[in-house]
C-alpha cells in the first residue's frame, strides 16, 4: 500500500527531491519524491507502507517532530 502526501506550503519551495532528503536526514524516514513517478508529482511524495504497525508509528513520530 502507499501513501502519497502533499508536501506541507512551509516546504514546498524545496522540492520533492530536497524534501525527501530532509526527512532522510532529519527523521530516518524514507519516502519516494514524487518528480520521479511525473512533473505534476513535483509537490508530493509517495510514502511506502510496508513496516509492521509499530515501525509506522515510530516513523509518524519523528515526522511529527520536524514538520
Amino acid at each position: 500500500m502507499f501513501v502519497w502526501a502533499k508536501i506541507p506550503e512551509k516546504f514546498r519551495h524545496l522540492g520533492s527531491v530536497e524534501f525527501s532528503l530532509k526527512l532522510i536526514r532529519e527523521a530516518q524516514v524514507a519516502v519516494s519524491p514524487g518528480v520521479g513517478f511525473g512533473e505534476y508529482g513535483n509537490g508530493y511524495v509517495r510514502f511506502a507502507l510496508v513496516e509492521n504497525p509499530h515501525r509506522i508509528r515510530q516513523a509518524i513520530r519523528a515526522l511529527r517532530k520536524i514538520i
